[in-house]
């Protein structure tokens, strides 16, 4: 599973890095599930009110508009030996 930069101070909204893209879909909604959970453990959106589209603001759009926009930093998991998971066998 995803995971990404776990602070939520004020002080980190100076940090001006821009988290890649993301074009896998379903990194997309994993590293997005996981940052609306921190929303609803009480973690501050890292966004202005009026960057996020108009209507109600549900946890889960705002999670999605942060990590579109690559305020959101995420790591992808490694296997135990330290290198990244690779498919097939050998």
């Amino acid at each position: 599973m995803a995971q990404h930069d776990t602070n939520d101070k004020a002080g980190d909204v100076a940090d001006t890095r821009r988290a890649a893209p993301i074009t896998s879909r379903f990194l997309f909604v994993d590293v997005a599930a996981q940052r609306a959970k921190q929303l609803r453990r009480g973690a501050l959106p890292r966004l202005e009110r009026g960057t996020i589209t108009h209507g109600h603001h549900k946890l889960e759009r705002v999670a999605m508009e942060e990590v579109r926009t690559g305020v959101i930093q995420y790591t992808l998991p490694t296997n135990y030996e330290g290198s990244p998971r690779t498919t097939g066998k050998g």
